[in-house]
């Protein structure tokens, strides 16, 4: 055998070794790529549930159900494309189906939830957070059109509105209900700085000529009752600011 068809058959060898190194290379990236899709499908399908069915039944409305679901059963679609398999996936898929049927005639049945103190409040405004993120990724990923999640994401921080007001509201009147008007007027007049702050205060204006009544009788009441110690360490004067103020809102922007 000449020394050329030696060189050759090495050359070709070491070829032969490359070619099927890269077909490996590629069939792995393949898989992690494909497992990396199917994960994610798979967080999205979860985060639109969590939303859909955690949040308080005062802030969800029937177009709102309606879109969750169809996003919902969007990412679904997708998934089952991946994993043709999954019967539990075909189940869920198909009672999506049935409910965006409906139409905005969609059961809603979240059960309205009471924001009394500060966790509650927190925990609310996270789901409107991870709504904000899901309608956002949605539009990103073509699930949506953009007119829409434009729509929605106007949408969103009017949510977050009636979130503060309800929080403001419950806390006053509870105080109130405890003979404490100091910290109901605190709340009240909170509830009054709130409102005025926000960019289309005609929107509000019943909310809050109702919160400047009843500012001014917790006021009165105040006014009228002997002097007593002010507690600095309670509910009102740490946490009425602290599930975040519009400017913060603005500024986070999730896109896990």
């Amino acid at each position: 055998m000449s020394p050329l068809v030696i060189t050759l058959l090495i050359v070709g060898g070491i070829g032969l070794l490359l070619m099927i190194a890269y077909i490996n290379h590629a069939v792995e990236n393949s898989k992690l790529e494909k497992a990396r899709l199917k994960a994610e499908l798979n967080d999205r399908i979860r985060r639109c549930a969590e939303v859909s069915e955690s949040m308080p039944g005062q802030l969800m409305s029937p177009d709102l159900k309606l879109m969750l679901t169809v996003v919902q059963a969007r990412y679904s679609e997708r998934m089952l494309a991946k994993d043709k398999a999954n019967s539990a996936l075909k189940e869920s898929l198909a009672e999506l189906t049935k409910s965006i049927a409906q139409g905005e005639s969609i059961a809603v049945k979240n059960p309205p939830a009471r924001i009394l103190n500060e966790q509650q409040a927190k925990q609310t405004r996270f789901i409107l957070e991870n709504l904000h993120s899901q309608i956002t990724r949605a539009g990103q990923d073509g699930i949506l059109p953009a007119a829409e999640v434009k729509q929605w994401l106007q949408r969103v921080p009017q949510l977050l509105t009636q979130l503060h007001i309800e929080y403001f509201s419950n806390l006053g009147q509870r105080a109130m209900q405890q003979n404490q008007p100091g910290q109901a007027r605190l709340a009240f007049e909170r509830g009054v700085q709130y409102l005025r702050k926000q960019s289309d205060p005609a929107r509000y204006s019943a909310t809050l000529k109702q919160f400047q009544e009843q500012l001014e009788i917790a006021n009165n009441l105040v006014l009228n009752q002997a002097p007593a110690p002010t507690d600095t360490d309670s509910e009102l004067n740490q946490g009425l600011d602290s599930i975040g103020s519009d400017e913060d809102w603005k500024k986070k922007n999730i896109y896990d």
